[in-house]
């Protein structure tokens, strides 16, 4: 049998039988489509989380008091935890590879002005802050280069702050009350947005040292390093990691590259993503069953065709795969359709709802069709070998 008469039979077979043809590709199309679906919203959720962190840049190195990791010790052996100070930040300068050193404090403040008051997030930082970050003022400066130890009453505002305490007069040379003190206002931020649930334009930026002393704490909440892009993580880790121990006497911080927190939230996502979409190709599994119910029937319904076929010289070679075409051919139509309909929806959800991240990985399309393929062909081998296998005389028969 040629390739153009084995095609042209059985998409006449397909057409005989529309409405059974139509359902069977339509349980394909539901798997294919659910996998689309769940795991563009998976993919979406990847991107945004990864998105949100290296907005700041990725060359961060977080370092916290105290050791996350559990050991072991002696009985009675006293457990002492060395603050954070300003001093291991201003140490941590001298590290190989670091170009920024700045100390944070957060915690939560009122901000006070001509009768209007605010409760907003408060970071008590060093001058470099901004430049960490990635962040920009929109008018003025941020905070200046003072002593650390002793720096001047400023304050820079977030641009949310600024607008609800000043609607649109200029903030900048004004005085605010921060908690329990008077300050300058020397800046305004750009607006950020948003970031993780925490809206950076609610929030002020004082000195360290004052945030340290309106909130009563000895330690700074962490040190964030930037180091140069292309150094070793493991010898600017290695660099800090040996000031501070000379510092304290003992490793009793944590230190966080972002670099590998990225990375274990890319897998924990990836597995996420991988989770959602195998729940989606169960979808496929019933489709295959879908097909395998309706090969089995048309082997039944068409013994005397496939009689005739053989007694016309078709081997079992060809009625093997004439079957198997059908079922091939029924999971990639659906595939197909399952396809632009898994697609058709994830765009409708990502104009109605602008803030839900959806977006199509092409990669696990393309496998989902091949599943599907391979679904439709798995479900078609078996009915396929019973037709093959039936005897002429007796296909013949039956009619």
């Amino acid at each position: 049998m040629i390739t153009r008469d084995f095609i042209a039979f059985t998409l006449a077979s397909l057409r005989a039988h529309r409405l059974r043809t139509a359902l069977t590709a339509l349980g394909i199309a539901v798997g294919i489509a659910s996998v689309i679906l769940l795991t563009s919203i998976g993919e979406g959720l990847h991107r945004f989380v990864i998105a949100e962190f290296t907005q700041f840049g990725t060359n961060i190195i977080g370092i916290n008091p105290g050791r996350t990791q559990t050991h072991g010790g002696a009985l009675g052996a006293v457990n002492t935890v060395r603050p954070l100070s300003i001093d291991d930040a201003l140490a941590l300068r001298r590290a190989p590879y670091i170009l920024l050193s700045v100390p944070v404090v957060q915690g939560n403040a009122e901000v006070v002005h001509a009768g209007k008051s605010r409760r907003v997030t408060l970071y008590g930082s060093g001058p470099d802050f901004a430049r960490a970050f990635s962040m920009r003022v929109a008018s003025g400066e941020f905070l200046p280069h003072d002593d650390l130890h002793a720096a001047r009453a400023f304050v820079v505002l977030g641009a949310k702050v600024a607008r609800e305490l000043f609607g649109d007069d200029n903030p900048l040379g004004s005085r605010i009350r921060v908690g329990s003190e008077r300050y300058r206002v020397v800046g305004v931020m750009e607006s950020k947005g948003q970031v993780l649930g925490f809206d950076l334009d609610d929030t002020v930026y004082i000195p360290v040292a004052r945030a340290l002393d309106m909130f009563n704490r000895e330690s700074l909440m962490e040190i964030d390093v930037i180091y140069e892009p292309t150094a070793p993580l493991a010898e600017v880790e290695e660099g800090i990691r040996s000031i501070l121990v000379a510092r304290h006497g003992a490793e009793d911080f944590t230190i966080t590259p972002q670099q590998k927190m990225l990375e274990v939230f890319g897998t924990v996502l990836d597995a996420i993503t991988f989770a959602v979409a195998a729940i989606g190709g169960i979808s496929l599994v019933v489709g295959g069953v879908g097909i395998l119910t309706i090969l089995t029937i048309g082997v039944a319904e068409r013994t005397s065709e496939i009689g005739l076929l053989r007694a016309v010289g078709a081997t079992r070679r060809n009625i093997l795969l004439l079957f198997l075409g059908e079922a091939a051919l029924l999971s990639a139509f659906g595939g197909a359709v399952g396809l632009l309909l898994g697609w058709s929806i994830a765009v409708l959800l990502t104009l109605t709802f602008p803030a839900l991240p959806v977006h199509t990985p092409w990669l696990y399309a393309v496998l989902a069709e091949g599943v599907a393929v391979g679904v439709g062909l798995a479900a078609g081998v078996v009915p396929a070998r019973h037709a093959a296998r039936l005897d002429p005389l007796e296909a013949l028969r039956s009619e």
